[in-house]
């Protein structure tokens, strides 16, 4: 237990270490798009036919006369406290606009994160348990077919097949989980599935290779010398000495994930995450992005976070070097 704690504490000081930094760049980077882009709201409210005194009298309205890190001084300590600021299209709070679509997004993200983790351990296990043979070469090969499937023509034909052809989804649109846990299920269910191809890929061909490794290892001939069952061989050291390039490849398919939703909620016509930020980057709309940009920069760390945590438990070997 003393072990896991010191293993714990190391992996959380590294990410906050990496952390604090990181978010300071991004947050600087992402708050001077306004001065890079060279827009303003006079833009959205007026048209491009407003005046020079009209545009000057909306820029001082919103802050945007004063000097740059001033205004982002103020920025960044609005955003300590989980104030995102206002959306220059309509006045909402965008932390609002964006809780609604993350929602969504999150549904399908976490859905086919889930997707991704079942069936990628899965084919994994076989492909390593039954190595060199027939089943391992057909589950490698299709999980090398599937990787190089876009998500928006998985979409396209699982709406065209399960959704128009069978009935036995909804083709577009999202279901609220107050309408009833089988109706929001039922629609997130295919865009998370056109998303979770990647993840599946990616997973079972990183697990089939460390468990593959592991099985090479000293110490499982030790244990097959000392008697021990396949089984209590797998599960103990087999699998915990091979998972670890599997679970780091998760950290890095979640902003993946992220950023195929705005393909994806286009096809399933979703109001999601991914929508609203390409909406809000169509309209002008520069702190609805930069808002975007901030939530997603968190999430990423965050998920990170948790599975580097995952890795210390599991796996402290392939923790060390994270």
């Amino acid at each position: 237990m003393t072990r896991f704690l010191r293993a714990t504490a190391r992996v959380l000081g590294r990410s906050v270490a990496i952390f604090v930094p990181v978010f300071l760049v991004a947050t600087f980077v992402t708050f001077a798009l306004r001065a890079l882009s060279g827009l303003s709201p006079a833009n959205l409210q007026l048209g491009e036919s407003a005046t020079p005194e009209a545009v000057a009298a909306i820029e001082h309205q919103w802050g945007l006369d004063r000097p740059f890190l001033t205004q982002y001084a103020d920025w960044f300590g609005d955003l300590l406290r989980g104030d995102l600021g206002t959306s220059w299209h309509n006045g909402a709070e965008i932390s609002r606009l964006l809780a609604e679509g993350a929602v969504i997004s999150l549904s399908v993200a976490g859905l086919a994160l889930l997707i991704g983790v079942v069936f990628g351990f899965g084919f994994g296990v076989l492909a390593a348990l039954r190595r060199t043979t027939w089943v391992d070469r057909a589950v490698t090969g299709v999980m090398t077919f599937i990787s190089v499937m876009p998500s928006f023509v998985v979409g396209i034909a699982l709406v065209g097949v399960l959704a128009v052809g069978l009935g036995w989804f909804p083709s577009a649109g999202y279901a609220p989980a107050e309408r009833g846990f089988g109706v929001w299920l039922a629609h997130i269910t295919l865009p998370a599935i056109a998303l979770s191809f990647d993840t599946v890929s990616d997973v079972a061909r990183q697990l089939r290779a460390g468990l593959v490794a592991a099985y090479r290892e000293n110490y499982v001939t030790g244990a097959v010398v000392r008697g021990l069952g396949p089984h209590r061989i797998f599960f103990r050291h087999v699998l915990r000495n091979g998972i670890g390039p599997s679970l780091a490849v998760l950290g890095l398919k979640f902003p993946n994930l992220l950023g195929g939703a705005v393909v994806t909620e286009a096809i399933f016509g979703m109001p999601g995450f991914g929508q609203f930020a390409a909406g809000s980057a169509q309209r002008g709309d520069v702190p609805a992005v930069q808002g975007v940009l901030v939530v997603s920069v968190v999430l990423v760390v965050v998920f990170n976070l948790l599975v580097n945590l995952i890795l210390a438990r599991v796996a402290p070997a392939s923790a060390r070097g994270v």
